[in-house]
């Protein structure tokens, strides 16, 4: 086995060889045509003279030279889409849910556009699955909220529940138990037109708002989505409202009994477990009690509550991306506008709405043998993320640190930055302002993965006339990611130690993501940052963290991927920042991980791993090839010194095989993580700027033995204890 395994090394050295002559990737592009942007407004620099192009190769060429080419191709793709202001930004794809959603909310608002409503339902219609239902992920089953939401949407829109698709539509959502098996918040909108009942939903009364910033069950103690999503809801939950509809636009047919003979209590979130005394069985108890204090509330308290709750939201609204920036948190402060008396042309109500427009996608389906529009939401956009991650892979691909996209995109980060003190100040009051936002503006929530990312992009650029600016840039977002470190060593991504477990008991919790705890793809992150800073494995925040991941790490050897999907992302981004730590990569713990990766290799070459993973632990790092994961365990394993191995081979060669001509590969799975198990998303630049950079960073260890990345530490002025000597 060892003479094989010796063997197959030594052909992957042979095939990855480094190319004679020099390769310049700041003047060899390929003027493509224009991509529209998620804003349907497509802004593209002037294609570049023609004399610039690179002709394509006729005759069959070596891996190192198909490995140049198709970093050459992929650079070219990518600078014919930046938009004018510097950053670049592509779709963030969910699943129906949002459509489903929107819909509900223009009707509730009596905001219905004929329009609209034709080609969302043409959308829905078009992403339902054979056996008559909707899922949450592509490739994934039917999935009963999503369906449930889809079913009545479509219904709202004016389709008639005879029609054949429906009718499968209503079988398969009876066959997973009814609208009785939906989730927390699919019964809350179905609620708010009559569908369900009141009493079938949990109850949180608006005077938790009430309770002091450091109780324990405080609105402070949830994550940012949470509480940007409830607070609006708390006002929505103490007034009810409701909007009236025909009868035969309703639901009754998806009740598995009649509606007038269900007994909520006996299910979800209700139904009680078997065992007297559990967290879950306390919480349906109190749930209980609530609902009669709901009945009979104390009017002081309620009003002072309603009061609190909406100067939270208004001051929330001031930005110019919705409340949160996301959208659920953004449709339900439109509905709490109305509840507290807002007028429909009110400027704040217009403003809200509009946000939300913003999100909207058109796009197109074939139908018949005609190319039909469609439209559909994403949850909020990516231009940050986007434009940080392909920064740091253009910058290891070649380009140079000067470069004017680069300069363009550097100089768009750090006027993101944000100044404004936002709610991870009560977790974390000794932070100051300083880290970056996921979406075009949310000041009040920047979030750790984002500005660790932004810094490494930061540090690795070269903007003349700027130097201190950037500097000073990179050293307050360091300041607020370590601030932000939690007691167990590990970061999560808005707050610090949002760990209260307690919490995903609570009925209301079904979908069990109130919290924002610590996870090893945020700490594999900030080691990285701080590797790109110059700093080695003896930092404070280092040693903490290493602690944390060594706890954290799966009994396979893998690493769990909360942001993204899954074990394979996880795993990737902690050998990325044991690597730029220093760490010994020869212990024992990180040759797990590297057996781990190569044993999920797929026979294409390639790797993938389903959403069902998150759920099911007989596919953790199983799933179809994707371009994405592809590059993630390709850089996981060279992160870990793999770098002459056979897998590695192989899988440069798959994503070389799988690049189309323009430069750009394709991707239709969802591959990154909003809520474990129940929100998926699907980046859809994931599937261009990974593999270039996976690429790149071959090249780069292969030829000279390091990446790019190490030759471009940027040690900055301050602490100079703790650095690297590499």
């Amino acid at each position: 086995m060892n003479i094989i395994k010796a063997f197959f090394n030594r052909l992957s050295d042979s095939l990855l060889a480094n190319p004679r002559g020099g390769f310049d990737p700041a003047t060899e592009y390929t003027p493509i045509s224009s991509l529209r942007l998620v804003s349907d407004k497509p802004v593209v620099l002037p294609p570049l003279d023609s004399s610039t192009v690179r002709r394509p190769i006729a005759h069959a060429i070596s891996q190192p030279d198909a490995m140049d080419e198709a970093i050459r191709r992929s650079q070219s793709w990518f600078f014919s889409r930046q938009h004018s202001e510097g950053y670049w930004v592509a779709e963030l794809e969910a699943d129906t849910t949002l459509t489903s959603e929107y819909l509900m909310l223009r009707r509730f608002l009596d905001r219905v556009d004929p329009e609209r409503e034709h080609k969302a339902v043409r959308y829905l219609k078009s992403t339902q699955l054979p056996d008559g239902g909707w899922p949450i992920y592509y490739g994934g089953p039917a999935e009963i909220s999503a369906s449930v939401k889809a079913y009545f949407a479509l219904k709202l829109s004016g389709v008639s529940a005879e029609e054949p698709f429906m009718i499968r539509a209503k079988e398969r959502i009876l066959a997973m138990g009814g609208v009785l098996q939906a989730n927390v918040f699919t019964k809350i909108t179905l609620a708010l037109f009559d569908q369900y009942d009141w009493e079938g939903v949990p109850h949180m009364p608006v005077e938790i708002m009430l309770l002091p910033k450091k109780f324990y069950f405080s609105i402070y103690a949830i994550s940012y989505w949470s509480r940007a999503v409830l607070i609006p809801l708390l006002i929505v939950f103490a007034h009810r409202p409701v909007c009236q509809i025909p009868r035969e636009q309703g639901i009754d047919e998806l009740y598995p009994i009649p509606r007038v003979e269900v007994r909520y209590w006996k299910y979800p979130p209700f139904n009680k477990d078997q065992a007297w005394l559990t967290p879950h069985n306390f919480f349906v108890a109190l749930d209980a009690m609530l609902k009669l204090y709901d009945r009979m509330p104390m009017r002081v308290l309620r009003e002072k509550a309603l009061h609190k709750a909406a100067t939270w939201m208004l001051e929330h609204l001031k930005g110019s991306g919705g409340l949160g920036a996301i959208y659920p948190a953004m449709a339900n402060s439109i509905m709490a506008l109305e509840c507290l008396g807002y007028d429909a042309d009110d400027p704040l109500v217009i403003k809200a709405l509009h946000e939300i427009e913003e999100l909207e996608v058109y796009d197109s389906v074939m139908i018949d043998g005609e190319l039909l529009p469609t439209l559909h939401l994403q949850p909020c956009f990516s231009p940050i993320w986007d434009t940080a991650l392909l920064s740091n892979a253009l910058v290891e691909s070649g380009v140079p640190q000067d470069h004017p996209a680069l300069q363009k995109a550097g100089r768009y980060l750090m006027s993101r930055q944000t100044k404004a003190v936002g709610d991870w100040i009560i977790s974390s009051p000794d932070a100051e302002p300083g880290g970056w936002y996921f979406q075009f503006e949310n000041e009040l929530y920047p979030d750790v993965d984002d500005s660790a990312v932004v810094i490494m992009a930061l540090s690795k650029l070269k903007i003349p006339a700027h130097e201190a600016e950037v500097d000073e840039s990179i050293r307050r977002g360091m300041r607020w990611v370590l601030a932000m470190q939690g007691s167990d060593g590990g970061w999560g991504a808005y707050d610090k130690d949002n760990n209260r477990v307690v919490f995903n008991y609570i009925p209301f919790a079904d979908h069990k993501a109130l919290l924002d705890p610590s996870t090893a793809d945020l700490a594999g992150r900030c080691l990285e940052m701080l590797g790109a800073l110059g700093y080695d494995n003896t930092h404070p925040a280092a040693e903490r963290a290493l602690a944390f991941l060594r706890k954290e790490q799966e009994e396979d050897g893998s690493w769990y991927g909360r942001w993204g999907v899954n074990y394979i992302y996880g795993t990737w981004s902690v050998l990325a920042g044991l690597r730029a730590i220093g760490e010994d990569l020869s212990a024992p713990y990180i040759r797990r991980a590297v057996s781990w990766l190569e044993s999920k290799q797929n026979a294409d070459g390639g790797w993938g791993e389903s959403c069902l993973s998150y759920k099911d632990a007989e596919h953790h790092g199983y799933g179809e090839s994707t371009p994405s994961q592809t590059a993630w365990a390709l850089m996981g394993l060279m992160s870990a010194g793999a770098i002459d191995s056979f897998s590695v081979a192989r899988g440069v060669q798959f994503l070389i095989r799988h690049q189309k001509k323009d430069g750009s590969w394709e991707e239709i799975m969802h591959t990154g993580t909003g809520f474990p198990r129940v929100f998926y998303l699907r980046y859809h630049w994931y599937c261009q700027y990974f593999p270039l950079w996976a690429l790149a960073m071959c090249r780069n260890l292969r030829s000279r033995g390091k990446m790019r990345a190490d030759e471009l530490r940027h040690p900055i002025s301050g602490t100079d204890s703790y650095r690297s000597e590499h």
